[in-house]
C-alpha cells in the first residue's frame, strides 16, 4: 500500500511539473537561440501588476498553453521594472534607476522595456529566431484568447498573411483547442 501511495505521489508531481511553462531569463533564451534557433516568447510583467498575476495563475498555468509555449518558443519571464542586466544585440540593458527598497512595488522602468516600447502590463512579446520583435500584445488574455496569438506567431503563419482581410479571416475562422 505504501508503494502505491509513493508511486501515485510521484506520478502526480510529474504531471503537475509537465504542465508548467519552463521559464528562462532573457540572457538564457538568447544563448539557447544561438545553439538552436527558435522564437522567443517574453512575458513582460511587474511585481505589483494584478493582471500579470492572473496571467500566471490562469493562463500560463493552463496545461495546453504551457505545452504549446514550451514546444514552440524559448519562454522568458522578464520583470519590466527589475534589476537584470541583459546583453541584447551587443548592448547592455539595465535599470539604471532601480531602487532595491522598492523591489516589491513600483520601481523605475528597465531599459529593455523602453527598447520594446512597453507602456502597459502585462505585455507579451513575440520575437523571431534572430530575436527581432515580431509583435507585442498588451493586456491580460485567458488561455483561448492567448491561443490565437500563440498559434499565429508560434508558427510561420504570420509571414504568409499579408492583408488585414486575410488576418480577419484567420481570426473569424479560428477554432480554439486549448482548455479554459
Amino acid at each position: 500500500m505504501k508503494q502505491i501511495f509513493i508511486f501515485a505521489a510521484l506520478f502526480f508531481s510529474f504531471v503537475l511539473s509537465a504542465q508548467e511553462v519552463n521559464w528562462m531569463t532573457f540572457n538564457q533564451a538568447l544563448e539557447a537561440q544561438k545553439k538552436a534557433p527558435k522564437k522567443i516568447f517574453v512575458d513582460m510583467y511587474t511585481v505589483w501588476c494584478g493582471p500579470c498575476k492572473l496571467y500566471d495563475r490562469n493562463t500560463f498555468a493552463n496545461k495546453d498553453v504551457a505545452a504549446f509555449i514550451n514546444a514552440n518558443f524559448y519562454p522568458v519571464k522578464f520583470n519590466a521594472e527589475g534589476d537584470a542586466e541583459i546583453i541584447y544585440k551587443n548592448r547592455l540593458y539595465r535599470n539604471v534607476g532601480y531602487d532595491p527598497k522598492k523591489a516589491k512595488k513600483r520601481n523605475s522602468v528597465h531599459e529593455l522595456s523602453r527598447l520594446f516600447d512597453i507602456s502597459a502590463y502585462p505585455t507579451v512579446l513575440f520575437l523571431d529566431e534572430q530575436a527581432e520583435l515580431i509583435k507585442r500584445v498588451r493586456g491580460y488574455r485567458k488561455p483561448q484568447q492567448l491561443e490565437v496569438f500563440l498559434k499565429f506567431f508560434g508558427t510561420d503563419l504570420w509571414q504568409t498573411i499579408r492583408t488585414q482581410e486575410e488576418y480577419q479571416a484567420y481570426i473569424d475562422n479560428f477554432k480554439p483547442m486549448f482548455s479554459e
